[in-house]
């Protein structure tokens, strides 16, 4: 999973460098909480994946916001990617290491903006329920 992290975090192929920023973030989780940092990481990352999404489907010439139900790869790559995106829209904190550690004790705590962010996905599945005879 930290793999996965590192992946999404990296830009331009600096690898090296998504690397430091994660084990930071593991350091930094442990010196702020006292607890085991990958702990704290797969609990954030259970309160931020999503469980259904829509998707888009188009008959007779109109367009559906169908709700699907996501596995488990797509749950969990939605979750990093969101994760990483909140982590660096976040400007009040100077490091990455410190943004991404603020994200990720939030979605821990089940606050945050990737928790808003699901559950916002959750509100539109459960808005087109009337569509769902459409999933393919």
């Amino acid at each position: 999973m930290q793999d996965k992290l590192i992946h999404a975090l990296m830009r331009d192929g600096k690898k090296t460098q998504a690397e430091k920023i994660v084990s930071g973030v593991l350091r930094e989780l442990k010196r702020r909480t006292s607890r085991d940092p990958i702990l704290i990481f797969t609990k954030a990352l259970e309160n931020i994946k999503p469980l259904t999404e829509v998707r888009s489907v188009r008959i007779a010439g109109n367009v559906y916001l169908v709700p699907v139900t996501l596995g488990r790869a797509r749950q969990e790559a939605l979750a990093i990617r969101w994760l990483v995106q909140a982590a660096r829209g976040r400007k009040r904190e100077r490091t990455m290491v410190q943004r991404l550690c603020n994200e990720l004790l939030d979605g821990a705590y089940g606050r945050g903006q990737c928790v808003r962010k699901r559950d916002e996905a959750h509100r539109m599945a459960e808005a087109n329920q009337a569509y769902i005879h459409f999933r393919w």
